[in-house]
């Protein structure tokens, strides 16, 4: 007789996915995934809104000197700003944009990067260059755009850029600084360097296609980066529940396959210790991630702007007054009997001082050659930028009496 060879009874519960894209198990019952199947992602923070710290483990004990520079450098970008927004308000500089009230982190990024690593920023870091050393003459001339200007009076003003500092100069349009980023971090990588890139954005440029991009190659290539979104509320006139509908910015890491965080972007230590984490661990491992900082716009999107149009007057004064980076640092200080009221008067007096002597300056320098209107874009002058040249000053020649050529640069 012929052996009968039965098929083996198979039990497709067993069976699992072999599809190449994603990691995943078979179910039997359709069910649509929810948009909020966790509830919101924690905020991150090391002090309350009294300067008080939370979790001893989480002090990164910093020393006196050492947060007396935050201090000094957040209240010295605080000053800067005011009186850069009064001279645009009195027709001095054609515009300008604030960091009130994001203060906490600019420092707190700043101070836990490496002076080697590349920063990419949107226009509201003005405190991460000057954490780095850029001095307040640079910032003024660049705002003037006069001959000290290291963009040749070239840019907007607020649109800074050092070399020296490793802080890309920054650009209009938003959210192209982040596959840009992603590039830089890529090639550093390739380097086998000890270096990162930092790459600072807000929440209305994470609406943006760039910043998709970005998020992917960063995390496909495994470059060593850092997004640092400012989530500020305000997306210009946007408020974020029409910005988008998911859990905020930090929510899409996951998505991308990227490890993020959310902080109190108020607590400048939070920050840094967030930052630090980040930084070392996307250097030693080559990897991308996402922070968070959860901040508040105090002041208008720019000069060109009224945020009373959108938003209320008490909903400002109470991140003004009750929640503010600058104040809660204090707090921590005062607490330890590191600073005083004499110190604060002392130290508002004199960095008052010291931001109107470089605005005085600044605004007594000539502006830029206007030869310079032609260089820098080819290593030799081409033939169609000569003749621009020569038709420009056979221009001004002809019409001198409307361009005053002694204010210039020779």
């Amino acid at each position: 007789m012929k052996a009968v060879h039965r098929q083996q009874p198979f039990d497709s519960s067993l069976e699992k996915p072999q599809f190449p894209g994603a990691s995943a198990e078979f179910v039997d019952q359709l069910e649509f995934i929810q948009p909020n199947v966790i509830s919101g992602i924690p905020v991150y923070r090391v002090m309350d809104r009294q300067g008080n710290i939370i979790n001893p483990s989480q002090d990164p004990q910093l020393s006196k000197e050492t947060v007396l520079n935050f201090y000094q450098k957040m209240t010295l970008l605080n000053t800067m700003d005011r009186i850069l927004y009064e001279s645009q308000r009195q027709g001095r500089i054609s515009f300008y944009m604030t960091n009130y009230g994001e203060e906490g982190t600019h420092i707190g990024s700043a101070a836990a990067l490496d002076p080697s690593d590349m920063v990419f920023g949107q226009y509201r870091e003005a405190g991460v260059l000057m954490y780095r050393g850029f001095p307040l003459d640079l910032f003024m001339a660049q705002c003037y755009a006069n001959a000290d200007d290291l963009g040749k009076g070239r840019q907007m003003p607020v649109h800074y850029g050092s070399r020296d500092l490793n802080f890309v100069t920054i650009s209009s349009p938003l959210a192209t600084q982040i596959p840009q980023a992603a590039g830089a971090a890529y090639a550093v990588k390739r380097e086998n360097m000890n270096r990162a890139v930092i790459c600072y954005f807000g929440e209305g440029a994470a609406s943006e296609g760039d910043a998709h991009a970005g998020f992917n190659f960063s995390a496909t290539l495994e470059c060593p980066l850092i997004f640092f979104c400012r989530n500020n509320g305000y997306a210009i006139s946007t408020p974020t529940n029409e910005q988008y509908r998911g859990d905020g910015i930090a929510a899409r890491g996951p998505g991308y396959g990227m490890l993020s965080i959310r902080v109190d972007g108020n607590d400048v230590f939070a920050v840094y210790n967030a930052t630090k984490e980040a930084r070392r661990r996307a250097v030693a491992e080559n990897q991308p991630f996402l922070i968070e900082a959860m901040t508040y716009r105090i002041g208008h999107h720019s000069t060109s702007d009224d945020s009373s149009a959108y938003r209320s007057v008490d909903e400002v004064n109470y991140w003004d007054k009750q929640d503010h980076p600058i104040s809660r640092l204090r707090h921590y200080m005062t607490t330890r009997g590191w600073w005083s009221e004499d110190d604060e008067r002392s130290w508002r007096k004199q960095s008052r001082k010291t931001v109107m002597e470089a605005f005085e300056r600044a605004e007594r320098r000539l502006k830029p050659n206007p030869d310079l209107l032609f260089t820098d874009v080819y290593q030799e002058m081409t033939p169609n930028l000569d003749k621009q040249r020569e038709s420009l000053w056979r221009h001004v020649q002809q019409y001198k009496e409307h361009y005053p050529l002694d204010l210039y640069d020779k």
